[in-house]
This record gives structure tokens, C-alpha cells and sequence, in this order.
């Protein structure tokens, strides 16, 4: 059976390393070339998530031509769970409190969403206990509507103990104004438009949520929160005193499947470029862009909440230090190890060459010395010893072929001048027996 030869295998080790560098540099090429869609769930558009969006898209598409996303308006944050659930969106806005699907991780912290209840002004209610039995204006659907069932529920209250009014958000806060409602839930950031409408009106006033600590114990991603004296207004304050309150973190999320670079330069822009982000909101809308100072990295939290996504996580860790430099004592000594390993194997793959080389030219220099005498022979006794010493050569040269002690090259070489002591033999052979017959054909 032959064996391999070594630099055959070396040679096509190095082609198949080559191929494999050229096909990773196609693909590396092919996806910084190709456009990334995302679609982004955002919720209303008139909401604080959507314009946040919006502003988020424009810079995005600025700095990142490769990558196109589309806003889609939705009903809140349990449509845009769904469609980043089947796929239809790839990133989505959504309050922490809703728990999402397994496809979802998580990208970063837009801002603190806080629960908001407000009644009448001149409503006889002091606390939401005493809106048992009453109207509430907030659609039956959606996040928010699931964080008031979690809040009622802690006072001891069900979905039944309430008239719900309002197929939306702008349904349920016409309703209210219009006087057909007895209060009105909202989960919006500080500083809302549309509560800062109804609030300095002058026709509602907030009412308090108390025992957030209490209610955390049950749902992790509650946070008890104020709503400041003068939030709204400040002469008169609105709200009058400051009012306690529940916060949820409104995230961005994005699907597990999400293209990992099209995620990162997203995290990057939202937390870099925040100053630029601001500028693309209308500047009457000074609350709406102060949430953006509130962008962050979400906080961990085992077993809560989706983890980071890849592309998010490789943008928060870009300033760790590489694995080769965190690791670079081990690195370095395997390293050493390997050069001098490499360094050794080569030496001693040079060591076998001079060796195998050195047992063909021995061989090849006994023939050569054969071949000389062959000349200076004048009987048929000495070209058999001859020729049988050349066949003794040639079977402990092709034994040390097989033994790796002679390489195929040097193999080769040798046969040639084996050949050539063969047929110098085999002529000599041929003239002193053509020299005896004329000597025996005379006459005596």
C-alpha cells in the first residue's frame, strides 16, 4: 500500500486553506453588500415609541445605507410582541411588564413608561378602590390594558368589577372629555401630549397607585415611581403634590432571527448619535425628546425578561478588552508552544529529507563505482557478481521506500542511475561473450 507523500498533502492542505479563505471572504463581502429590512412595531403614531422611531429610522438610514426600516403602526404592545413572535416585524417597541415570546431579545431600555390614572376633577374618588362599579376609558386590548387588570388585582378587583368604554386610545380619551367616563388609564412617559391635554384643561386631576413595593413582589418589572408636583404645569402645579405611582420600562426588542450587524449599528445609533436623534423630532415635542436621555443598556436580571440580542451585546461589550488580549498570557504560551512545535516538526521533516537523501546517494554512489569497474572487467564471473549486487541494491533500496527512508524523489533519481549500471552491465556482458565465441570459432 503507498504511503502519502508529505508535500503532496501539505500542498493540498494549503489549496484547501486557500478556498476556504476565499469562500469566508465572499461571504464576508456578500452580507456587508446586501440591504438589511427591518420592520420596526412601534405602536400608535401618535405615541411616544412611534416618534422615537421614526427619529431612530431617519438616522439609522443616514449613517447606514445598507439598511432600510420600515415603521408599522400598531394597536401597542401586545400586537407588536405578536408580530415580532411570527416574524412580520423584526424589531418592536413594548412595555417590560407584558411578557414577550421565546423569539424576542432584548436591545435596550427607550424609557420609563408610568401608570397613569386619572378622573374628573370634580369626582368624589380618592383612590382606585373607589372606581369599583365604574366607567373606565381604556380599550380592552393591548398592554395596558393587562397592566391595570395586574394593578386592580393586587386591591382585590377583576376585569368584571368595571365598565370598559373606548375601542382605542383616541375612542377612550373623547369618551372621557365628553364626560361618558369616570376615569382614564394610561401607560405613557412623564410629560405625554395628550395627558398634558387633558391635565391642563383643567377638567381631570391624577389619582394615586399606591403598594407598588407590594405589587413588585408579584411582578418583577414594576417600579414604584412619582409623578412630580408640576410635571404638567407649573403655575398652577400639575398634579398639586407629588403623586405615587407605578413606572414599567418601555424596550426595544428584537426577533432572535434579526441580522446581528443590523442590530448593532440600531444599539449603536440609539445610544451614540442621541443628540442627532433629537434633532429629527418636531421641536414642540421637548418631552418626547427628553427620552432619550433615558436610552440605555438593559439591566440584568437573571431569569427575567429576554436576554440581549447577539448584535446588541457585541455593541455594549465593544470596549472589553478581545478575548486575545483578556486571555493574552495563554494565548502567547500557546502560541510559543506552537512555533516551536511547528519549528521541531520542520526540523525534523528536514532532518528525514537529508536522511533519505543521504542513503540514495550512498546507493547511487556504489552504482556509480560499479559502473566503472564494469568497464575494466574481462570474464563473464565478475559481471554475475556484479549484477547480483546491483539487484541487492535495488531491494534494499525499494525496502527503504517503503520505510520512509528514502523519499520518492531521491527513489527516482537513484533508479536512473541504477538503470544505467544495469544496461552498462548487461553490454559488457554482451561483448565479452561476442570476444569468447570469435576466439573459439578459429582454427587451431
Amino acid at each position: 500500500m503507498a504511503k502519502p507523500d508529505f508535500n503532496k498533502v501539505l500542498r493540498l492542505a494549503l489549496i484547501a486553506f486557500t478556498l476556504c479563505l476565499v469562500v469566508m471572504l465572499a461571504v464576508v463581502w456578500w452580507q456587508q453588500s446586501k440591504v438589511e429590512h427591518l420592520n420596526l412595531a412601534a405602536g400608535a403614531s401618535s405615541g411616544e415609541s412611534y416618534l422615537l422611531g421614526s427619529a431612530l429610522k431617519t438616522v439609522v438610514e443616514r449613517h447606514f445605507p445598507r439598511i432600510r426600516i420600515t415603521l408599522l403602526e400598531t394597536g401597542g404592545t401586545v400586537e407588536n410582541l405578536q408580530m415580532l413572535q411570527d416574524g412580520r416585524a423584526q424589531l418592536a417597541t413594548a412595555q417590560a411588564d407584558i411578557l414577550p415570546g421565546d423569539r424576542a431579545r432584548a436591545v435596550a431600555v427607550l424609557y420609563d413608561d408610568t401608570f397613569q390614572l386619572l378622573v374628573p376633577k370634580d369626582s368624589s374618588a380618592k383612590s382606585l378602590i373607589n372606581l369599583q362599579g365604574r366607567r373606565i376609558a381604556l380599550a380592552q386590548s393591548g398592554g395596558q390594558f393587562q397592566s391595570f387588570l395586574r394593578v386592580v388585582e393586587h386591591f382585590g378587583l377583576r376585569r368584571e368589577d368595571f365598565h370598559f368604554v373606548g375601542a382605542d386610545d383616541q375612542a377612550a380619551a373623547d369618551t372621557f372629555l365628553n364626560g361618558q367616563a369616570d376615569a382614564i388609564f394610561r401607560v405613557r412617559a412623564i410629560g405625554d401630549p395628550s395627558i398634558q391635554q387633558l391635565v391642563q384643561s383643567g377638567k381631570a386631576r391624577f389619582l394615586p397607585i399606591e403598594h407598588a413595593a407590594a405589587m413588585k413582589i408579584k411582578h418583577p418589572a414594576f417600579e414604584a415611581a412619582l409623578i412630580p408636583v408640576g410635571a404638567y404645569l407649573g403655575n398652577p402645579p400639575v398634579p398639586a403634590q407629588d403623586i405615587p405611582t407605578i413606572a414599567v420600562h418601555r424596550t426595544l426588542l428584537a426577533r432572535d432571527s434579526a441580522n446581528a450587524a443590523a442590530i448593532r449599528a440600531v444599539t449603536g445609533t440609539l445610544i451614540e448619535r442621541r443628540q442627532e436623534i433629537m434633532q429629527e423630532i418636531p421641536s414642540a415635542m421637548t418631552e418626547v425628546r427628553l427620552l432619550l436621555v433615558q436610552a440605555r443598556r438593559p439591566e440584568s436580571q437573571a431569569a427575567l425578561g429576554p436576554v440581549l440580542h447577539p448584535g446588541a451585546l457585541s455593541f455594549y461589550d465593544k470596549d472589553k478588552p478581545s478575548f486575545l488580549l483578556a486571555h493574552a498570557d495563554y494565548v502567547g504560551l500557546i502560541l510559543t508552544v506552537g512555533l516551536m512545535a511547528g519549528s521541531w516538526i520542520w526540523e525534523l521533516k528536514r532532518w528525514m529529507q537529508r536522511q533519505q537523501k543521504s542513503n540514495a546517494d550512498q546507493y547511487s554512489k556504489r552504482v556509480v563505482e560499479l559502473i566503472a569497474s564494469v568497464q575494466n572487467v574481462d570474464s563473464i564471473a565478475p559481471l554475475d557478481e556484479i549484477w547480483n549486487e546491483l539487484l541487492t541494491i535495488l531491494a534494499q533500496a525499494v525496502h527503504d521506500l517503503d520505510a520512509d527512508k528514502l523519499s520518492e524523489e531521491s527513489f527516482n533519481s537513484f533508479r536512473v542511475i541504477l538503470q544505467i549500471g544495469m544496461e552498462a552491465t548487461r553490454e559488457r556482458r554482451s561483448l565479452l561473450m561476442s570476444t569468447s565465441l570469435i576466439h573459439s570459432s578459429r582454427p587451431l
